[in-house]
């Protein structure tokens, strides 16, 4: 999917929500858990229940590698459905790789081509090497993290660089000047609001993907106030918030009201832009 498909689906739905289907056997209702694959079944009536609502979906893959090769068939099973009903919506691998070129590019091919994501996210520390074989593939987009919404991220993101730079401003001027850097998104922390200003300021037409609004506490309002571009530029995630509303047989229904209540949210804001 290319950028400006990605932008024409925001302004038809009025959302730029992402729902994170971060789906889990010990969370899930259990009366999915007689069905032959619990993990899609689960998938499959979330992603029907609030398609309306959001213009992306981002499995993190670790929840679907922890159940072994039956994981990954419902991984490939989940994008296959999503692919082929509807193709509309922008798909996002949330594996955060990234290695050296020739192991990159493998990790890109199995994402993009096998799987058939239109991103992945990818970590930034190896260097351009280790990220530009992934850039490399048309109408595809690489996330990299830049600021994280975990209490770890003071670890080394924000620590300050002889010139008294901050590491993750570094990560954000570096990238910017790579092969193809056109296809770079970047993922910015919900909790991390007060950043969004400076960042606006160094990426000012890329995406970010924010995860953090909801369940880890952070503030809608705070990331549109400073992390909006004239194409609207953000996708905002929500995981435990939408997919575990309910672990009753209602799940689905209560999944699309709160999908509902956050796309209205955001509505808001997209018509102020279209005005």
């Amino acid at each position: 999917m290319t950028t400006a498909e990605l932008v024409q689906q925001i302004k038809q739905k009025k959302s730029f929500l992402c729902i994170g289907l971060d789906a889990d056997l010990d969370k899930i209702p259990e009366h999915l858990l007689q069905e032959e694959d619990p993990i899609f079944a689960f998938n499959k009536a979330i992603i029907d229940a609030t398609h309306k609502f959001a213009v992306a979906y981002k499995p993190n893959t670790a929840f679907y590698e922890a159940y072994g090769v039956k994981g990954w068939l419902a991984l490939e099973k989940t994008i296959r459905y999503i692919n082929e009903q509807y193709p509309d919506v922008f798909t996002i691998a949330d594996a955060k790789r990234g290695d050296i070129g020739n192991t990159s590019s493998r990790y890109a091919k199995a994402f993009f081509e096998d799987l058939g994501f239109d991103s992945v996210t990818v970590a930034p520390y190896m260097g351009k090497d280790s990220v530009e074989p992934f850039l490399a593939f048309p109408n595809k987009h690489t996330i990299l993290l830049a600021l994280t919404s975990n209490q770890g991220a003071l670890d080394f993101q924000t620590q300050t660089l002889v010139n008294n730079e901050e590491l993750y401003h570094k990560v954000l001027k570096t990238a910017v000047n790579w092969k193809n850097s056109q296809n770079l998104m970047f993922v910015v922390g919900a909790t991390k609001a007060s950043s969004f200003k400076t960042i606006r300021e160094l990426v000012p037409n890329h995406f970010l993907l924010v995860p953090g609004v909801g369940a880890q506490g952070g503030n809608l309002k705070e990331v549109c106030e400073y992390g909006l571009n004239n194409q609207v530029g953000l996708l905002v995630n929500s995981s435990r918030g939408i997919i575990y509303a309910s672990r009753q047989t209602d799940f689905a229904e209560a999944a699309k009201n709160k999908a509902f209540e956050l796309q209205q949210q955001m509505k808001v804001y997209v018509d102020q832009l279209l005005s």
